[in-house]
Parts: structure tokens; sequence; C-alpha cells
């Protein structure tokens, strides 16, 4: 399985066309628990939209960038966003920073589920 996506929109429709978008906001959930940072888009228990979990994603991912950088490395970290990924990052301006690195954690999460999904039982 390749896991080069041009964008945000085309991982999410890959993710939802093999049933694995509640298996992707799940370990989202998870691993934004274990970096003690509280995304609520995740917490209100309603389904969200891929296109909803894309943006607020950005959002949360921005906020994090501009006002608790310890707690946004603590998270690239259990995410286990490479760090050679992150130094390809065009450095432009936060948001666009911020909208790249919401879609290398998008794509490393699915990483974590799509392997789990074909190799459990």
């Amino acid at each position: 399985m390749t896991f080069n996506y041009p964008n945000t929109k085309t991982l999410l429709s890959s993710v939802t066309s093999q049933n694995l978008y509640g298996n992707l906001v799940s370990q989202l959930q998870k691993d934004f628990g274990l970096a003690n940072i509280d995304f609520n888009l995740l917490k209100e228990n309603k389904t969200v939209s891929p296109e909803e979990l894309a943006a607020g994603l950005r959002e949360k991912i921005y906020q994090l960038l501009l006002e608790r950088f310890t707690e946004y490395l603590n998270l690239l970290y259990i995410i286990d966003i490479p760090e050679q990924t992150l130094r390809k990052i065009e450095v432009t301006d936060a948001v666009e920073v911020a909208d790249q690195v919401a879609f290398l954690i998008l794509k490393r999460e699915w990483q974590k589920v799509w392997y789990k999904s074909q190799y459990s039982s």
C-alpha cells in the first residue's frame, strides 16, 4: 500500500472508501489524549465529517504552533512524525505550516489505522 496522497481531500476520500474513517478518528482521539491536548471536535460524541475533521485539525495545529509550542512538539512525537519530513515543509506563514502539518498527521495516523486493519485478527 502506498501512502503518497497529494492532499488531505484525497487521503480522507481513500480512508472513507475503505470504511476506516471511524478508526482514523479514534486513532486521532487516542493520540491527542496521550499528548494531553484537548481537541473538542473529537470529544463531542458526534459524527464529524471528513471536511470538518480536516478544518478542525488545521485550526488546532495552528493554535498549538502559536500558543503551545511544547505541546505541539509532544503531539508530533507521540504521533511519530519524522523530523526529516517536518524539515521539508516550506515555511511561508503559520497558516500554511499548520495546513501541511495537519496533512502529515492525517497521513501518519492513516498509516497506523491501515496497518492495524490489515494485520490484526
